[in-house]
């Protein structure tokens, strides 16, 4: 790859390919991995810093999107209150006035969208909008005017609705969006509504993208701190008013501890080395991964790059499941956990009998596994093993024919039915239904942590884990007896992360009981 010495002479493509090499790359552990199974211990203004950012903040894709579902609803329900209370129409008619309300109300918003009233700066100026929003709102009862006559419906519906309908709505509309601008401005104040980003890289590149970022009117990222690894004759402790909080290594233990949205890379677009060795360290975390371009005389092409205002930033990684799409997956695993146990709450019943009656100590075994993003989580299995001979920190995996397994562990933990109360784990928001299996945090093949045999292991740990997953249908499952096993299964979950939908989901989920029927690697 060339280094940018002209503006053709960058490629961003060039980079993607090498980050996609990075993706596949799984050696055995190196010097370079900056978790190595260990914890890297953050100064005190870090971890200070860190802990102010513990809450989550709403996206603002999340907000819009929100938006125009209580626009939409609100609109609709409008006009049902007015046709409830003037109208009172027969069943009949109600229905062609509810599918009148529901075109008009889903026009308006469409409209609206076209207007562009759905971005963010446009909320933050209520009234600098209100002009394309009534406007919008006009054109939406313009069609539903004209559409009525062209199916010679005109006569049938009231003109007072129709009228009072569109008053109101605008009233609703302008009052609204004036309640918005003003949650904006506070949202924006207290810190619920914001992108929240680090700087990686110092220096002056660095300061020119935060005088950049900070000349944009309606920036909503909010720099958290600047993490670097040259000393302070290259990368001063303060860079544009914002503290240099350590290191690339430091900044992995201080993204696990806050909740960042975005890590902006402020190096030059020649130093390829140095911006893919820093990719290959912190590609395993669960942000959107920028490289900064804010260059004079560079150009992109437009899907290559996104903007903060007018600041151009190259799009290396996204964070997986996020916004919209983590609803969805939140929806699912709640609905389809409540299902199974509605289905299976008497086999659950019949094992926790089972596993009390036929040894002492308790019937749920907990053990502390990873999470999303490497938060430590408590998941319950049913007890398969003898309590005194139990092992919950997982150093030594169980075998075929173990004598810490008891008769009836052994049957559960065959059939997978020992897994069954991960569904209250899933409930709890701490496991997904599908996702990659959580590995508890002292296991190991071959006396070397996962870590140390897959240097890309932690990147599975960029989505919630799962109670059944890809790796597993595809018969990785069971015990790890061989370094190879534990790549397969990296490689089988990194698949699943970068390739997920719901469909993918459903799919998993159906195909879980008839994968279950191979029992040669579960003991």
């Amino acid at each position: 790859m060339n280094h940018v010495d002209k503006p053709e002479a960058f490629d961003p493509d060039a980079i993607r390919r090498l980050v996609s090499e990075i993706r596949t790359i799984a050696p055995n552990g190196s010097e370079e991995e900056v978790d190595g199974g260990k914890t890297v211990e953050l100064n005190p203004l870090a971890k200070q810093i860190a802990m102010q950012f513990r809450a989550d903040a709403y996206s603002p894709s999340m907000l819009l999107g929100l938006l125009r579902i209580t626009e939409f609803a609100s609109l609709f329900a409008i006009g049902y209150a007015i046709i409830m209370l003037y109208v009172a129409p027969g069943i009949e008619m109600a229905l062609f006035y509810v599918a009148v309300l529901a075109g008009g109300s889903a026009t308006g918003i469409m409209l609206m969208q076209l207007a562009d009233a759905y971005q963010i700066p446009a909320l933050r100026s209520a009234w600098r909008m209100t002009p394309r929003i009534l406007c919008a709102w006009a054109v939406a009862f313009a069609v539903m005017a004209l559409a009525l006559f062209l199916f010679k419906t005109g006569d049938v519906y009231s003109r007072v609705w129709f009228v009072s309908w569109f008053v109101l709505g605008a009233i609703y509309l302008i009052a609204e969006r004036q309640l918005i601008a003003y949650s904006i401005r506070h949202w924006a104040r207290n810190g619920t509504m914001e992108r929240r980003a680090v700087i990686v890289g110092g220096g002056e590149p660095a300061k020119e993208l935060i005088r950049s970022l900070e000349r944009q009117p309606e920036n909503d990222i909010r720099i958290c701190g600047i993490f670097d690894d040259r000393d302070e004759r290259r990368s001063p402790s303060v860079i544009a008013g914002y503290p240099k909080l350590g290191t690339v290594a430091e900044l992995v233990e201080f993204a696990r501890l806050a909740r960042i949205d975005m890590l902006i890379i402020s190096l030059p677009l020649s130093a390829e080395a140095r911006i893919l060795a820093l990719l290959k360290k912190l590609w395993v975390l669960p942000v959107d991964i920028r490289l900064a371009a804010h260059s004079k005389g560079l150009r992109f092409r437009p899907r290559s790059y996104s903007q903060i205002g007018k600041v151009p930033l190259l799009d290396i990684f996204d964070k997986p499941i996020a916004d919209w799409d983590s609803v969805a997956k939140r929806a699912f695993d709640i609905a389809f956990s409540l299902i199974a146990l509605a289905l299976l709450w008497p086999v659950l019943i019949g094992a926790a009998v089972a596993v009390k009656l036929t040894s002492p100590g308790p019937i749920i075994f907990k053990q502390k596994r990873h999470g999303f993003n490497n938060e430590v989580i408590d998941v319950y299995k049913f007890r398969s093993m003898y309590t005194n001979l139990s092992d919950p920190t997982a150093k030594l995996a169980v075998t075929k024919g173990d004598p810490r397994v008891t008769p009836v562990g052994r049957f559960l933990r065959k059939s997978s039915i020992d897994e069954l109360p991960q569904l209250f784990n899933v409930l709890k928001g701490e496991l997904s239904l599908v996702g990659p299996r959580p590995h508890a945090i002292q296991a190991q093949s071959h006396n070397r942590k996962y870590v140390d045999v897959v240097e890309s292991y932690f990147a599975r740990h960029r989505v919630k884990p799962g109670v059944t997953g890809w790796a597993q249908i595809n018969g990785w499952r069971g015990e790890i007896d061989h370094d190879d096993k534990i790549r397969y299964r990296t490689e089988f979950d990194l698949y699943y992360i970068e390739n997920w939908s719901l469909w993918l989901d459903l799919k998993i989920l159906f195909l879980t009981p008839i994968r279950l029927l191979n029992t040669e690697n579960a003991y």
